[in-house]
């Protein structure tokens, strides 16, 4: 709409500039003439003032019947007076109409409105992108087994689509059937494609890559995880924070501030000169230039931009005034268990005997523990995985229940790659092995080799659990330490909080020597053990009676008493849960390094919007007094035309600054 009036507008207010007579005195030129001539100019601004200002009169009615003036009140208050003027001054001599000045000035309002439109637009951006991700269509899987095209609306839970490569998957859902790796990056943040197969969940929008895919839907329409990711950064958008409150009541106290100058103007000029039309005219002029646009964009734009910024790097803002609270934290309190660890049991040292190494022990490890499902299994096998170690051939399996097993294995001397076949069951020499913990040492009577003992006692002061390997049942050649697996991105995070002097503490249900040992690894400040959920918010409460400022991120299911409680509530991992309720910021990525980010989103933020109403209310702290004419005594009155051209500029000015913000560096 603004778009459409700025040029209409634009159109008829050239030949008004044209034909104006101060403009003709400034230019040195003589505009023809002819009959009627004289009306083109009234004429015009007449058209204008219908057609560009009458939507700024019909918003300020809004504000006018709430008693809140704001923004559009004094635009309203501004061209209103001008056209009044103007037009009066057809009809009274000695008079100098503003038809110039009112044209020119509807057209930067309206160029500065369709600006910020076309900006927030842009800011809302994300919004587009996301919608852009679901597809119209899916390919449904009947009962004989083919497909058919339906709409993405009629589908329903239980329904089993087909991703084909290259394809949106429709809906949330399980993959049934197919393997392939789904491009997750607009949704979660992950840069990297995510392996799927059978039990995998997908998420609606994400993009299939390489194979074919069969899932069960489970999530549609308004339920989807895109869904629910629009519905927080929309409602994110349409909410204000406190700084946005203070500019919108900084137009309103500008509103009175613009009638009180007028009125001093019209007093101090009455004293000074006596009544005239200059003074009329210097009353006008206030009224007219204390236009604050740039004022009503200084902070929207900001935080327009900061959201969709913030759910392109997997942050959705549920609480505005959390997102500028952000800034102000001194103290970050993580859960430890999934958030700070991933949640699961990995080999975090190993220690070997006699001419055994590493590679010879994983190998034989991974060979006995290769069918088990059992945790500790799994650890030895990934560590294994990790260090691209072949399993040994492993034959006559057994169970020793509460000691470990017991295995006949093909023994190899040295590791070797993955990549290569594995012998056929039985080749080689067999020996037995057991693999087990500190009962199966009791129980076969074997005495651990100094280095094996000394690396064992470490690791269980830590609160490690420690699995012994011993060969031929009466030589200990190798210990695994095992333990909740620390994330990499946890140590980036903490070293990047503390580099911005905040402190980080780890709350968790976890014993004090988990706790502990934890903590000592990554560089906590305090933590926490031994708290049972429920308990969790005290802590918090603890450390706010401290007088900090604290930031809760956990997982936001048991945490959410927690979450409540600190200053800023923060979920992080949700995966597809992205409609959790407890956090006030969620991070979709399971990353805790999201959390220096946000700080640093927050940061910068709060400085584009000081910066932008500094840019803002500076036009204002000049322009009055010099429409007021201060300066007047020594030949300086600004015009409504200067006043209008100096508003436009520090419009652009703060547009362009907040639009900065998206080059922010968010690295950590």
């Amino acid at each position: 709409m603004f778009r459409r009036r700025f040029w209409v507008s634009l159109a008829l207010s050239l030949p008004v500039v044209y034909f104006s007579e101060f403009v003709q005195g400034v230019f040195g030129y003589t505009a023809p003439t002819f009959p009627g001539s004289v009306w083109i100019t009234p004429v015009l601004s007449i058209v204008v003032f219908a057609y560009g200002g009458v939507p700024f009169l019909s918003m300020a009615r809004t504000e006018l019947e709430s008693r809140e003036p704001g923004m559009m009140m004094l635009i309203s208050l501004a061209i209103t007076v001008a056209f009044v003027y103007s037009i009066a001054s057809l009809f009274i001599e000695g008079t100098t109409p503003f038809f110039w000045e009112l044209v020119t000035l509807i057209d930067v309002m309206l160029l500065g409105h369709w600006m910020e439109m076309r900006s927030v637009r842009q800011a809302s951006g994300a919004l587009d992108e996301l919608a852009k991700l679901m597809p119209d269509t899916a390919e449904r899987v009947t009962e004989r087994g083919d497909t058919e095209e339906v709409p993405v609306s009629a589908l329903s839970e239980g329904d089993v689509v087909l991703a084909r490569p290259g394809a949106s998957v429709p809906a949330d859902g399980e993959v049934v059937e197919g393997e392939s790796s789904v491009d997750e990056s607009m949704i979660t943040g992950e840069s990297r494609p995510v392996d799927k197969d059978a039990g995998s969940e997908v998420i609606a929008g994400t993009v299939n890559q390489d194979g074919s895919l069969r899932v069960r839907v489970t999530k549609t329409g308004d339920e989807t995880a895109l869904a629910g990711i629009m519905r927080l950064v929309e409602d994110a958008q349409q909410s204000k924070s406190r700084t946005q409150l203070l500019a919108d009541r900084a137009a309103g106290w500008l509103f009175y501030a613009a009638l009180a100058v007028a009125g001093v103007t019209a007093v101090a000029w009455v004293l000074a000169v006596g009544f005239s039309v200059g003074v009329l005219e210097r009353v006008v002029t206030v009224l007219v230039i204390a236009c604050p646009h740039a004022l009503g964009l200084a902070v929207p734009l900001v935080v327009a931009i900061n959201t969709s910024t913030a759910a392109r790097n997997g942050m959705l803002v549920r609480d505005r005034i959390a997102m500028e609270e952000a800034r102000r934290l001194d103290t970050v309190v993580f859960d430890k268990t999934g958030t700070l660890t991933k949640g699961e049991q990995g080999v975090v040292g190993v220690e070997t005997a006699g001419d055994w190494d590493e590679t010879r022990a994983f190998e034989v490890a991974a060979g006995v523990e290769g069918d088990s499902e059992h945790m500790i299994a799994r650890a030895i096998r990934n560590a294994a995985a990790d260090r691209d170690v072949r399993r040994a051939t492993v034959s006559d399996f057994e169970n020793l229940r509460g000691l470990g097993v017991r295995a006949t294995v093909d023994v190899r001397q040295s590791g070797a790659p993955s990549s290569q076949p594995e012998p056929e069951s039985g080749s080689g020499d067999g020996e037995t092995v057991h693999l087990g913990g500190p009962n199966l040492i009791d129980q076969l009577g074997v005495e651990r080799p100094d280095d094996i003992a000394s690396f064992a006692d470490e690791a269980g002061s830590n609160a490690r659990t420690v699995i012994y390997l011993i060969h031929d049942e009466s030589e200990v050649v190798a210990a695994f330490a095992l333990a909740d697996v620390v994330r990499e991105e946890s140590r980036r995070a903490i070293e990047a909080l503390h580099a911005m002097g905040i402190e980080v503490a780890m709350l968790t249900g976890d014993s004090e020597d988990v706790a502990r040992a934890v903590s000592a690894e990554l560089g906590i400040d305090q933590y926490f053990a031994e708290v049972l959920p429920e308990e969790k918010d005290t802590k918090i409460a603890r450390l706010q009676s401290e007088g900090k400022r604290v930031a809760m991120v956990g997982d936001g299911v048991n945490d959410a008493p927690a979450l409540a409680r600190a200053d800023v509530g923060i979920a992080i991992g949700s995966g597809t849960d992205v409609a959790i309720e407890s956090g006030d910021i969620i991070l979709v990525d399971n990353d805790p390094v999201d959390v220096v980010r946000l700080v640093k989103l927050s940061k910068a933020s709060y400085r584009k919007m000081q910066e932008n109403l500094v840019w803002a209310t500076g036009y204002n702290v000049f322009a009055l007094p010099l429409a007021a004419g201060v300066l007047a005594p020594v030949g300086i009155l600004l015009s409504p035309a200067v006043g209008a051209v100096f508003m436009s500029l520090s419009t652009i000015i703060v547009a362009i600054n907040a639009r900065r913000l998206r080059g922010v560096d968010l690295s950590a």
